[in-house]
């Protein structure tokens, strides 16, 4: 069984999404660890709910960022975690962690990467005018949403949607595909070929993919 250990900051929604896949059997995983940064953090009580330990780590405790990191990577080497998951952690991570966890560190992205990286990325591609977007799961190295792509679902955009209706049909997308990135690393149907991730058995699916509502 996959060990895994959770960093987030805020409502922990993806948190939830690998939470009800584990509980429904559907992926093979535990979660050993939730750490947040965040002391205010409502994934704090989706933990609680499933008696899932949990840590709050405040950065300004720590001399430098790369203590911070190392001391997140001790809890979790300490827990013998497989596989680190940043779901809606709003830090770049740390050297420490990253050398901790080589390619075992994944992130998902509010965005079709390499576009639009960073924060509000939704509004981003309002802003922009695109006419597709949606979220990448991605391995996790040390710059801003730059690490090899997983898996992607694209939504279509509207003229007319805004940063939130944008966010929400997303939202719905990263549900779906966050866990079952999860579900192919724990397969093993991962590999690398050079910076491309393979995926064996792949096959793509209509669910991953969202139109517009119609708006009257």
């Amino acid at each position: 069984m996959l060990k895994l250990g959770v960093l987030a900051s805020g409502r922990g929604s993806n948190f939830q999404s690998i939470i009800d896949e584990i509980e429904a059997g559907s992926l093979n995983a535990s979660i050993s660890l939730l750490i947040t940064d965040n002391p205010d953090a409502y994934a704090i009580e989706r933990a609680k709910k499933q008696s899932i330990k949990h840590l709050y780590l405040n950065p300004h405790d720590f001399k430098s960022k790369n203590d911070f990191y190392t001391r997140i990577a001790k809890e979790l080497v300490k827990r013998d975690v497989d596989l680190v998951i940043l779901a809606g952690f709003m830090r770049i991570v740390g050297k420490p962690l990253i050398e901790a966890f080589p390619n075992r560190i994944i992130n998902i992205h509010p965005a079709l990467l390499p576009a639009f990286p960073g924060l509000h990325s939704q509004k981003q591609a309002v802003d922009y005018g695109v006419r597709v977007s949606g979220c990448t799961v991605h391995f996790v190295d040390e710059g801003m949403d730059t690490g090899p792509i997983i898996i992607q679902a694209a939504v279509v955009v509207s003229p007319d949607d805004t940063e939130d209706t944008l966010s929400e049909r997303i939202l719905r997308l990263e549900h779906k595909i966050f866990p079952y990135a999860i579900r192919l690393y724990s397969e093993g149907r991962l590999y690398a070929d050079g910076r491309t991730i393979k995926i064996k058995g792949y096959e793509l699916k209509d669910e991953f993919f969202i139109n517009p509502p119609i708006h009257r």
